[in-house]
């Protein structure tokens, strides 16, 4: 890591995020914020989905979460499974605020990174390929699969280093720098993770279309 830390690339590449950043920040004056439904509206059920349960985010983590809007809810289907949405609406990035990855996050619920189960995957959803994050948590004898991406002015971002080069692009050329998490938690017993990954591909695949259709594009 030294060594990385003290060579050329590294070097090049904090001067071009430093570069980055001061762009950003001197052309996104004068910022466009797009008009967002309340996450309150988004549909109840789809594709075979309905909602189980909403959930209820603590003020004191709204406060550190920083989101503009939030949506948490439960789905399942007719065959018993369920699927955790959460989405999170930033309507601008220029005063801090910012999606936290859910590899940053999960581990301060308790949720541990099961090891070598990380990576990303891609899911056809109509004449796209969605390209987004996947890996396992556990916390006790409980694991859980975790999908999850960003999805930024119509664009669907799975690596955080891109979303930091999409930001500035879009602050410069759109004068824009709003962007959403979005993320699917699905259990994962043990023996059952491939029924598992079905499932959360299933869902996925189902409610894409709703949230490309309901977030800013």
């Amino acid at each position: 890591m030294k060594h990385f830390l003290n060579s050329k690339y590294a070097r090049a590449l904090t001067l071009v995020l430093v570069l980055q950043a001061v762009l950003f920040y001197t052309a996104s004056r004068g910022e466009k914020t797009p008009s967002a439904m309340p996450l309150s509206g988004f549909p109840t059920a789809f594709g075979g989905w309905h909602v189980v349960s909403e959930g209820i985010i603590e003020k004191e983590e709204l406060d550190v979460l920083k989101a503009d809007d939030v949506l948490t809810r439960v789905y399942g289907n007719e065959q018993g499974a369920q699927c955790s949405l959460f989405i999170a609406y930033f309507k601008t990035q220029r005063t801090g605020q910012s999606p936290h990855s859910p590899k940053n996050c999960l581990p301060g619920a308790g949720w541990q990174p099961v090891q070598g189960a990380s990576s990303k995957i891609d899911i056809p959803v109509g004449g796209e390929t969605l390209h987004i994050n996947h890996f396992l948590v556990s916390r006790g004898n409980d694991a859980s699969l975790v999908l999850y991406w960003y999805q930024s002015q119509g664009r669907v971002i799975a690596d955080e280093f891109a979303a930091k080069f999409y930001l500035i692009e879009d602050s410069i050329r759109k004068h824009r720098s709003d962007t959403s998490l979005v993320r699917v938690v699905v259990p994962a017993p043990q023996g059952l993770q491939q029924l598992s990954d079905r499932i959360g591909t299933d869902f996925v695949k189902s409610v894409y279309p709703v949230v490309k259709g309901y977030l800013p594009q």
